[in-house]
């Protein structure tokens, strides 16, 4: 496809879809020639000021993330905020294009003006985090949405990724006894900034409000973080079904993010993420570059075959394979 950053850029900025739709679509791309055109096009976006509220949210499958994400989407529109939504799916293993397809599970959503969804291949990415998911953030922030919600295909090692590039964590729980409170992961609890118990309506209600308890009483029995104000972790009951509860939850949202800015939190915050996100991108570029490099390729397949045999400690073979790298910088 033939690029023109600047024009891209400006039509993105104006607030065009299809501009948005397609720089994410470059930044997803791994062919080297879009690679530099996304990274041109990043940086000519780049802008340290921007205000967006960046959500993430985890959950077990089947808790209905995308149904909440619908529900509380279309009250944020209401209100008059704009808001992207980054839904990483599943890949088909035949195509490795999404499965599920989002768009389609927010069907009313997708359908306003104010809103913007836009599902990405899990690939292999860890955790169903997509590796772009990032930029895609970026340039929805740069097309003026001021909330970006970023969905994970469910629990795993993806809370951890997702903390690396938002503001605010959910984690969203369906009502269930106290087997479910043993089989979520520690660190996940430790992570979250606020639990959600959905489908807390009709026969689920009461159900919910004891699950809800259930984990607010192991919330307690956390360190409090220096991230938090009073209050937070904390737990909460909603319905994507009925609306109820949903206005409160953001309320608690926004009132965790306010005092993350005023207290200096967020800009401390970003300025690690995105020190991380340099460290990332490091460490994929030196993967690809070993990769296609067909001189490095070879000496890496003698290295792998050396350490296999048991001839060569592994330790040993790394710094061999990185030796002739090292040189080249030195003597850039």
């Amino acid at each position: 496809m033939s690029i023109e950053i600047e024009d891209l850029a400006a039509r993105l900025v104006a607030g065009e879809r299809r501009a948005l739709a397609r720089a994410i679509t470059l930044v997803e791309s791994t062919r080297a020639d879009h690679r530099a055109a996304a990274e041109a096009l990043l940086d000519r976006l780049a802008d340290p000021d921007r205000t967006a509220l960046r959500v993430g949210l985890s959950g077990t499958p089947g808790v209905g993330k995308s149904s909440f994400i619908e529900a509380l989407g279309l009250r944020l529109v209401e209100d008059g905020h704009r808001v992207a939504v980054l839904a990483v799916d599943p890949s088909s293993a035949r195509s490795g294009g999404s499965i599920l397809g989002d768009k389609t599970r927010m069907e009313r959503l997708s359908r306003e003006a104010r809103a913007f969804i836009r599902p990405s291949p899990a690939a292999a990415q860890l955790g169903g985090v997509a590796r772009r998911t990032r930029e895609a953030m970026l340039l929805c922030e740069a097309a003026g949405f001021d909330v970006v919600i970023v969905e994970t295909v469910g629990v795993g090692q993806s809370e951890t990724l997702v903390s690396r590039m938002t503001d605010v964590f959910l984690l969203l729980l369906a009502p269930a006894g106290g087997d479910e409170l043993q089989g979520v992961k520690r660190g996940i609890m430790e992570i979250a900034d606020l639990v959600l118990v959905n489908k807390a309506d009709g026969d689920l209600a009461a159900q919910a409000q004891r699950t809800r308890a259930d984990y607010a009483g192991a919330l307690r029995l956390m360190r409090r973080r220096d991230t938090d104000p009073e209050g937070i972790p904390a737990a909460r009951t909603v319905s994507a079904l009925t609306g109820e509860g949903l206005a409160e939850a953001w309320a608690e949202v926004e009132r965790l993010a306010a005092w993350r800015r005023d207290s200096g939190v967020t800009a401390r915050v970003r300025a690690a993420q995105a020190g991380q996100w340099f460290e990332d991108e490091l460490r994929a570029g030196l993967e690809a570059l070993l990769a296609s490099d067909s001189e490095l390729a070879a000496r890496l397949e003698r290295l792998r075959a050396e350490v296999e045999a048991g001839r060569t400690a592994p330790g040993a073979a790394a710094r061999a394979a990185l030796d002739p790298l090292v040189r080249a910088l030195r003597d850039a």
